[in-house]
């Protein structure tokens, strides 16, 4: 090891940071869950379907019935506690599998915040944000340390540079730069809106949005990094994502971005915000404490780096998993997800499913509302694995509906960034023989197109 990392890793900082990030970011995966609850979502994407998609490896997630609502409960009642740093580590640990569990129950319910913020609850379980300016502090004194080692704080920017940088990377491709695909869809459906509505149906709009969008994500955390351009590049991280929440229904992802990038500024910033709740007196010790740096034994220091080093190689080659697969990404979608591609491709599909009996060759087609959501039937219809699941579902339905050896076929046409539909996977392959797992999938037709870049 060389001496500057040495001391890198034996280096301390104000422990404020991490407190505002756990607080900020429990009240908003609190705010998430309420708001999934007063909109009825619950029911609609869990209670009502009578299929769900797991992810491979997690088949035996499932809905709870009823008792799902108190999964939420649950997932809600411990954000509140990580906010206010109660019982820490066992809230973040609730929060953490509780939010995941949610987040696996149905494949067709994705999206890159959800994933953010499962890692960033895994990542708090295992730091000291529950040290300082937290309930426990004054349930327990010894437990109050006013600074924390650098590489706690570091973890989070990490974290959040890699999410950034990669959806730049991923921006990087001929749809987004040289056609200004998929904005040039999008954009102009909100030509409704007052003041900017007008500009959005020019095409050198969508250009532009393309062309900063890609810049802004390259570039954006390590402008954060640097003292003199960090306020102009927050600014620009407010900017950029109250834009995104007003023209796309993306949900809570903007806030949560525009939230965590406070993890770069420095302690100064963040005391300055807590010294506004001090009055409150319940999160600091019950008496004052003389400064009191958080000191890691060798053993548990060298775990928890080994532990870290392990999470961030995931998170870096995950992404680039596609490369195992031979074609087309954004048109076969294998190693598309967990990967930081955020709004990439428009993406339209139609699938029409026929079982046949097996004994006496009779058809009968599938009325695919009657098994699934709007929500489930639209992400179905343009994702092979999802279509393989499906498959199944059915095969194992009509068994039960008294078909012999039942065989399903699947006719699927699929538009890709405003491109004319075509068919999509062979419709002579019988889903329900062809096996659920991560192998290439060659009764996918081809793509007969190029989108070139990364």
């Amino acid at each position: 090891m060389g001496d500057g990392l040495r001391r890198y890793l034996h280096s301390y900082t104000p422990a404020a940071p991490l407190a505002t990030f756990r607080m900020a970011f429990g009240l908003l995966v609190l705010a998430s869950v309420v708001r999934f609850w007063a909109k009825g979502w619950i029911a609609e994407l869990y209670l009502r379907p009578r299929f769900f998609f797991p992810y491979y490896g997690f088949e035996w997630v499932r809905p709870w019935g009823a008792y799902t609502y108190g999964l939420f409960a649950l997932c809600g009642l411990c954000a509140l506690l990580v906010a206010l740093g109660y019982w820490y580590r066992t809230a973040a640990a609730g929060l953490f599998l509780s939010f995941t569990y949610i987040e696996l129950l149905d494949k067709s319910t994705y999206l890159n915040h959800y994933y953010f913020v499962s890692l960033v609850a895994l990542l708090l379980l295992v730091l000291p944000a529950g040290r300082y300016f937290a309930l426990d502090t004054r349930r327990n004194p010894a437990r109050w340390r006013n600074e924390v080692p650098r590489w706690t704080v570091d973890a989070l920017r990490l974290l959040m540079g890699i999410v950034y940088v990669y959806a730049g990377l991923a921006k990087l491709n001929s749809d987004w730069l040289l056609h200004a695909l998929p904005l040039r869809i999008w954009l102009p459906a909100k030509n409704d809106l007052p003041l900017i509505g007008p500009l959005l149906g020019q095409v050198w709009v969508a250009y532009a949005f393309s062309w900063f969008g890609a810049l802004y994500d390259l570039t954006v955390p390590f402008f954060l990094l640097n003292r003199r351009t960090r306020p102009w590049a927050y600014a620009t991280v407010v900017v950029f994502h109250v834009l995104t929440a007003v023209l796309f229904p993306i949900g809570m992802f903007p806030y949560v971005m525009m939230v965590a990038a406070l993890i770069f500024f420095p302690a100064a910033g963040h005391e300055r915000v807590l010294e506004r709740l001090r009055r409150l007196r319940h999160f600091s010790p019950a008496s004052p404490l003389p400064a009191a740096p958080l000191h890691y034994g060798p053993a548990r220091r060298q775990l928890l780096l080994m532990g870290l080093s392990v999470f961030f190689l995931v998170q870096l080659l995950l992404p680039f998993r596609y490369l195992l697969y031979p074609r087309e990404l954004f048109w076969t979608e294998e190693g598309y997800r967990f990967s930081w591609r955020v709004m990439l491709m428009e993406k339209m599909g139609n699938v029409q499913f026929k079982v046949v009996d097996g004994a006496t060759g009779r058809i009968r087609q599938v009325d695919n509302r009657e098994h699934l959501s709007v929500l489930q039937e639209k992400m179905m219809s343009t994702q092979p694995d999802m279509l393989v699941q499906f498959a199944h579902y059915l095969r194992d339905y009509y068994a039960r509906q008294g078909v012999q050896n039942p065989k399903v076929y699947a006719d699927a046409y699929v538009s890709l960034n405003g491109r004319l539909g075509k068919s999509f996977i062979d419709p002579t392959v019988d889903l329900a023989r062809v096996s659920d797992d991560l192998r290439p999938k060659p009764w996918i037709l081809p793509f007969d197109d190029e989108i070139s870049g990364l």
